[in-house]
């Protein structure tokens, strides 16, 4: 194995202060003062920030990072640098030496000196004409590459990170690398890990995993809400690392907001992944099937049992370009028969500028979108709104001429004396056309990708380490045993035997459901198929349903492909990310056995 040298023999403990861009900034005060923290990390990118840092840098050259991050550690400055405190981020986004440079002149302001790494090679633009001839195409869809990027963005590992830590950086501010990279690479830097102790390499990653969301794993979302106290005062995650890598613990400061549990826990570990057992990463494949968590103490859950195997010989890359424009507006409408009120407006609407566009020549709407919120729209079939007496309507659309979308902007309005009383919502103005920014994944053989690295803006060489990769398919899942239970049944939600949370992956939705017993998961195993889930949110998912199990952590895991029309910054809906679906599956009503409901009770 190829090992470091040693720098710590004790836990190190890594505090994350943003799960994206816009999270409070009173997360890193909260870890710097409180926390006892060695190390501090942001993750500021999730796919639909990119495509927002591309759009803006568009319109200026010199942006593309989040300006949040400079403001706070700038704040944060002189406390950094006395508590000896490294800070990894990847908030340069499209431009990390912009983002570099502009946390330097706002340190120097101060006083404070800190050396600032920056890692780059991500961007692959200068290879998007080869990437093209070579016939890349969409990794879920198949489609070819387009013919004109925005950006285009390899997902970089934790190698070019932990170098910087190894250059004497205080600060590393990287682009497009993934989730975790920032809390693996100081582990492997602080304890010496082996880039080929795949074991190691996947626990540290799955650290980086449960922390990269900030408050997600510490109460934020938690399907039993009611237990999470103080979400005012919110307690940001800590990973408390041993030199051993055979586990880490998940805790938050103290006096803080919030709640670790297993359960917590358990419901980020599900947090946008697939294949449990083949979570891709450049540095390392991470079998997170087998995973065990264990309360050891209040506000405190030891994690363990990641596997790793061999990184992959492909690193996914992510592309953004552009694809006209699109219009989301609201009116709110009130009284007897809301709903019904609300679609006919909608309907009305739509259907004048339809009519209007044509008059001046211009094509009809390429996408239209109506949802009637307060009426459950988004829950299909499986509304229980009835008369609802106040609702929102949302009305959006899709054009390749921004002009199309400013006529149906100046048409809402009118609706409030042409059609139904009680419409109104018209504070804010008229809406105005955004342009569609639309993702574009795929993977390219990693040896095209070279990292690079500079520390107070001097090169520093820089090589990946020689590995070992490999894209081995896995062999199916085991087929599931029969489990005898009693025949007497209760119909019930699924939220009374299980608790979920779901997330996105592009047009690709995830739902990961824990069940609340072991013999919960067991009888969950043939009661609650692909094939369940694909009817009931039949609605939403237009794509396979796919089921994947947890064992470890008495968990299944639903992937529902092309549900949600686009995904990010393309989609018309209300909930372009899936972030209510868990919410939904949740109310699917199932008939338990008697015997595991009595358990429960």
């Amino acid at each position: 194995m190829m090992a470091t040298v040693p720098r710590r023999t004790t836990p190190l403990r890594i505090g994350c202060a943003a799960g994206f861009w816009g999270d409070t900034e009173a997360g890193a005060a909260q870890l710097v003062r409180h926390g006892d923290i060695d190390v501090l990390v942001f993750d500021c990118l999730a796919e639909i920030t990119m495509a927002l840092l591309a759009r803006a840098r568009t319109k200026d050259p010199s942006a593309g990072y989040t300006p949040d991050f400079v403001r706070t550690i700038a704040a944060l400055g002189p406390e950094i640098r006395d508590r000896g405190i490294q800070v990894l981020s990847n908030a340069g986004g499209m431009n990390p030496r912009g983002c570099a440079a502009a946390l330097r002149q706002a340190l120097a302001a101060q006083g404070v000196e800190l050396k600032i790494a920056v890692v780059e090679g991500d961007d692959l633009s200068a290879q998007a004409d080869a990437l093209r001839e070579a016939g890349t195409t969409e990794m879920f869809s198949g489609v070819p590459m387009p013919a004109k990027l925005l950006s285009i963005n390899a997902y970089l590992g934790a190698q070019p990170l932990a170098a910087a830590l190894a250059a004497g950086a205080d600060i590393v501010i990287t682009g497009r690398v993934v989730d975790s990279a920032v809390t693996l690479a100081p582990l492997v830097h602080a304890f010496g890990w082996a880039w080929d102790d795949w074991d190691r390499l996947a626990l540290g990653s799955l650290a980086g995993h449960v922390i990269e969301c900030g408050t997600q794993c510490t109460g934020g979302l938690f399907t039993d809400w009611e237990k999470v106290p103080g979400w005012d005062n919110m307690g940001f995650p800590i990973v408390e690392c041993e030199p051993d890598g055979r586990s880490f613990i998940v805790t938050k400061p103290p006096a803080t907001g919030g709640l670790v549990t297993p359960a917590t826990v358990a419901e980020q570990v599900l947090y946008e992944i697939g294949d449990p057992r083949d979570y891709r990463l450049p540095d390392v494949r991470c079998d997170f099937s087998q995973v065990q968590l264990v309360a050891d103490g209040p506000d405190r859950v030891r994690v363990s049992g990641a596997i790793g195997r061999p990184a992959p010989a492909t690193l996914k890359v992510c592309a953004t370009y552009g694809d006209g424009w699109r219009l989301l507006g609201t009116l709110m409408i009130g009284g007897a028969e809301a709903a019904r009120k609300a679609q006919r407006v909608g309907d009305a609407i739509l259907a004048r500028s339809t009519r209007l566009l044509g008059e001046r020549g211009i094509a009809p709407f390429s996408e239209t979108s109506l949802e009637v919120l307060g009426a459950e729209a988004t829950y299909g079939p499986h509304s229980r709104a009835g008369a609802a007496r106040e609702v929102v309507l949302k009305i959006a659309a899709r054009h390749a001429d921004k002009a199309a979308l400013e006529l149906l902007a100046r048409e809402l309005a009118p609706s409030a004396t042409a059609m139904a009383q009680g419409i109104t919502g018209f504070a804010a103005g008229r809406p105005s056309p955004s342009p569609v920014v639309r993702l574009f994944s795929c993977l390219v053989d990693r040896r095209r990708v070279h990292a690079q690295l500079s520390v107070d803006e001097v090169a520093v060489p820089f090589d990946d380490a020689t590995s070992t990769w490999t894209d081995v398919v896995l062999p199916a899942w085991p087929a599931t045993p029969a489990t005898p239970i009693g025949t007497a049944r209760t119909r019930v939600p699924l939220l009374r035997i299980a608790h979920g949370r779901s997330g996105d992956k592009g047009d690709t939705a995830n739902i990961g459901i824990v069940a609340r017993s072991a013999g919960v998961y067991a009888w969950l195993r043939q009661a609650l198929t692909a094939e369940v889930v694909a009817g009931y949110m039949a609605h939403a998912a237009r794509g396979p349903v796919t089921r994947y199990e947890l064992p470890g952590l008495q968990a299944l895991n639903f992937t529902l492909e092309q549900a949600l029309g686009g995904g990010g910054t393309s989609s018309l809906r209300y909930d372009p990310q899936g972030k209510a679906f868990a919410q939904m599956l949740l109310d699917l009503e199932l008939d338990v056995p008697d015997d595991l409901l009595a358990t429960l009770s």
